[in-house]
């Protein structure tokens, strides 16, 4: 039995030494080598479209692929058999796109974008310094106070609260169904215009599925307040861009920390580059899966087992990131 792992991530490899497989590594952007076409496991990560294609076309033993990003919409569009079973990296990236969405969040807030501007002409924005109101009605100023609305309250949601919480945020939760999780109100969709009208800073960490595409539209981002942040770490198609962009531009939203867009690298005619209070960054939330050799080594222990493993992603559904987390 072989396991293919990628170069394009450096792994403790040791740490997977001693289980059946024999581990081989491969170079994620070129054809799989004639003597390894035969693996019955591939590790993924960052893999090119046509690397995981010719994978997808010559691998006829492989029976498991573990990602390790949070949706396996790569692997599901290169053309594997449906009986590969396919795990994903869910719950790798929490910590970090958790960090850095209350970066965003902060950066909104205290207005260091709009500081670096000023720092770049050498001049001194004497309106963003010395005495400030304290958080005064009807403005997006400090976490303290503030309407947090999440949406997509997921395990990055789970993540980001309690730092959203110590530094005195009121979170709440939109998902699919309502219920309390982990201590937060999470509201069904049926709820939104409710939520939104009452939010200061809105968290987008919603899967790019049909269901989710333009899920912030013209009719909602009216209902946010005018001062309202949306803060988008999810994907690029839950937020339809041209409306949002008519929103900053004129004025009826406070403005918007994107990390996400529906195409990446964000084109040079995009809008978003010049719409006023927006806040670019260019994809950089996740990109460093964390502990993945104990997800890699947990999972290898119960496929030679014969158990379910975990992460396992429900087959029927190729456009979103819905798995079944297993313990």
């Amino acid at each position: 039995m072989k396991l293919l792992y990628p170069t394009s991530l450096v792994l403790d490899v040791d740490s997977l030494k001693g289980f059946a497989p024999s581990l081989h590594p491969y170079d994620v952007k070129q054809a799989i080598p004639e003597d390894l076409l035969d693996a019955e496991i591939l590790i993924t990560w960052t893999n090119s479209a046509d690397n995981l294609k010719d994978a997808a076309q010559k691998m006829k033993n492989l029976k498991w692929i573990q990602s390790l990003a949070a949706g396996p919409n790569d692997i599901l569009n290169a053309g594997f058999d449906k009986s590969i079973m396919v795990t994903t990296g869910s719950g790798l990236h929490d910590h970090t796109v958790a960090e850095h969405t209350l970066a965003l969040l902060l950066n909104a807030a205290r207005k260091f974008y709009e500081m670096r501007d000023y720092q770049s002409q050498g001049k001194w924005p004497q309106h963003l310094g010395g005495p400030q109101p304290d958080r005064p009605k009807g403005k997006f100023t400090s976490l303290r106070g503030a309407n947090v609305t999440i949406w997509g309250f997921g395990n990055i949601a789970k993540t980001l609260t309690p730092h959203l919480q110590s530094l005195g945020a009121n979170v709440r939760g939109i998902a699919r169904s309502n219920g309390i999780r982990n201590g937060i109100e999470v509201y069904g969709e049926d709820k939104i215009g409710e939520l939104l009208g009452k939010t200061d800073a809105l968290v987008m960490i919603l899967p790019g599925s049909e269901s989710t595409k333009n899920a912030l539209n013209k009719e909602r981002l009216g209902m946010l307040p005018e001062h309202a942040w949306v803060v988008n770490v999810g994907r690029g198609t839950s937020v339809d861009e041209e409306a949002l962009a008519d929103a900053l531009d004129q004025g009826k939203i406070g403005g918007a920390a994107l990390d996400v867009f529906v195409t990446e690298p964000l084109p040079e005619d995009s809008r978003l580059w010049k719409t006023p209070n927006t806040i670019i960054s260019p994809h950089a939330a996740g990109g460093r899966p964390q502990d993945s050799e104990a997800l890699i080594a947990y999972n290898l222990r119960r496929f030679i087992a014969g158990q379910e493993l975990k992460n396992v992603h429900i087959k029927g559904d190729a456009s979103s990131m819905e798995i079944k987390s297993k313990l």
